[in-house]
Order: C-alpha cells, then structure tokens, then sequence
C-alpha cells in the first residue's frame, strides 16, 4: 500500500486560469506567506523574550501562533509549487499530510481556545484562586492535551483514508481537505458558555473587571469567531462544492489560506496590551537605530 500511496497522482483542481495568472498568484501567495512567518515570528520572540509575557494566557496565545506557522509551512510550499507548474499534482501519501495538518492544527486551536477561555474565567472569576489552578504544571497538561487529543482524533480518518482506494483522481481544489469537524462542537460550546458567564459576572462586578474582561476576552472571542467562520466556509466548499461556480470555491478557499495564519499575530499584537506595548518598544529602538546611523 505504501508504494500505492506514492505512486497515484491526485490532480488538482482547484485554480481559475492558473496557466495565465501564476505570477500573479504567487506574488500574492509568496507575500502573505512572508507576512505571516514575520508576523507570527515576530509576536512569539516577543512572548519569549520578556519575562512579564511568561503567563499562561500569553503562552497559550505563544501556541496558536505556532499552529499558524506550523499550517501555513505545511500548506504553502505546495501551493507556491503549484501556481508556477505546468500541472497542478499531488501524490496520495502528501495529499493525506496535507489533510493531517489541517485538520490536526485546526482541532487543536478549538481546544486551546476552550484552554483560553477557561484561563480567563480563572482569572477575572477566579483571581484568588488563578495562582493555583493555572500553575506552570497545568499549562503543560492543557497543552499536550490539547495536540495530544486532536493529532488521535485526525489520525484515525487519515489511516483509514490511506486503506481507501480512490475512485476520483482529480480534486476540486487547490490542497487536500474533506470537512471533518466532529471534535470542534464541544470546545465551541464550552467556549461559548464560559465568556457567557464571564460576561453576566463582569456585568455585575466593578468596572475595573469589567475593562479587564474586555481587554483580555475580546481578542479571543475575535480570533474564535474568525476560525469558526473559515470552518464554515470550509465545511460548505466541501460539502456543497457541485453548487459553486470554479470561482468562488476558489475564493472562498484562499480565505482559509491566506486570511486566518496573519488574522492571529495581528489581533494578539494590537489588541493585547502587554504585547502591543512591547511591541510599540521593538520598533522604536528598530526607527531609533536607524536614525542613530
């Protein structure tokens, strides 16, 4: 099966005139690639680097934005490859990474969103309490939890789409996917019911929990809205694809791609106090060198 795997060629497509517009393409594709891994890199060396960003929310905030870098590494270099090739092809066996990254990055930012949102009902309904709970042993555990649980849950329809033999070598898209998010519903649900709570609390509380659960909520409820649009707009592609021109199953598949890995650097780094003070600092010494020189 493993030669199988190697050996069966899967055709792409996904593109709207690809063979007139590649250049095209991969301007616009090679420049947001480059503004994410800047982007994302750039908040990460901040969280790292400055002591008072060694929290759990920050180091949560630390591990979505690994799983941008880390998606956008395992989907980018294909999709670069392919705008300037004659033919658009994948084998199976890149194809099923291609789906196992997807979906396994993307199961496992619902459940650190969850982590998130319980971090912030801890903190601003909790605060006595926080040291205690979200410990430094903790935030590991929810962590490995949170790869741990969502790299089984996409590792058992990968396997058995391995022992699949394909019927249909031609895929109406640009990378692999097929809309699988069973383990997404719960961590929604539970996401929802806990900034819920946070809210009817922060309402009846000072207004100084009031601005702290703005400040610190608000960029995750954003960031949670964002991927739970992209999931729908993936699930739709997929799921009622024959019902969309070329087009628009194009588009609506590049805001998957390009729109949600810088969606996330840009939210925590403007919107989060701590980090966006820091990184107000990094590029004023950055202006201030070069006007020294």
């Amino acid at each position: 099966m493993g030669d199988d795997l190697n050996l069966t060629s899967i055709t792409l497509d996904g593109y709207v005139q690809v063979n007139k517009y590649g250049g095209v393409y991969f301007l616009i594709m090679f420049t947001v690639y480059i503004l994410i891994v800047c982007s994302n890199s750039t908040v990460l060396y901040l969280i790292w680097n400055h002591q008072d960003l060694h929290e759990p929310m920050y180091i949560f905030i630390a591990a979505l934005l690994v799983n941008s870098l880390l998606f956008s590494t395992g989907i980018y270099p294909k999709l670069l490859t392919d705008v300037v090739s004659e033919q658009q092809v994948i084998s199976y066996s890149a194809c099923l990474f291609q789906f196992f990254i997807f979906y396994f990055l993307g199961s496992s930012e619902f459940l650190l969103l969850a982590v998130m949102a319980y971090d912030r009902y801890v903190s601003i309904c909790k605060p006595l309490q926080y040291p205690t709970i979200m410990k430094k042993t903790s935030v590991i555990i929810f962590l490995a939890l949170a790869w741990f649980v969502s790299a089984c849950h996409t590792t058992v329809p990968t396997i058995l789409s391995a022992q699949t033999k394909l019927c249909n070598f031609t895929l109406k898209g640009i990378f692999c996917n097929n809309a699988i998010y069973r383990l997404h519903l719960l961590p929604v649900f539970f996401i929802v019911f806990t900034y819920t709570k946070i809210l009817i609390i922060a309402h009846r509380s000072s207004r100084e929990v009031r601005k702290k659960a703005a400040e610190t909520c608000l960029p995750h409820l954003l960031v949670l809205v964002s991927i739970s649009c992209l999931s729908a707009f993936d699930i739709i592609t997929a799921r009622v694809e024959s019902s969309f021109s070329k087009t628009a199953h194009l588009v609506m598949t590049l805001q998957i791609v390009l729109y949600h890995p810088l969606f996330n650097p840009l939210i925590y780094g403007l919107k989060m106090k701590e980090i966006s003070k820091h990184l107000k600092r990094l590029f004023d010494c950055e202006t201030a060198g070069r006007y020294s020189t």
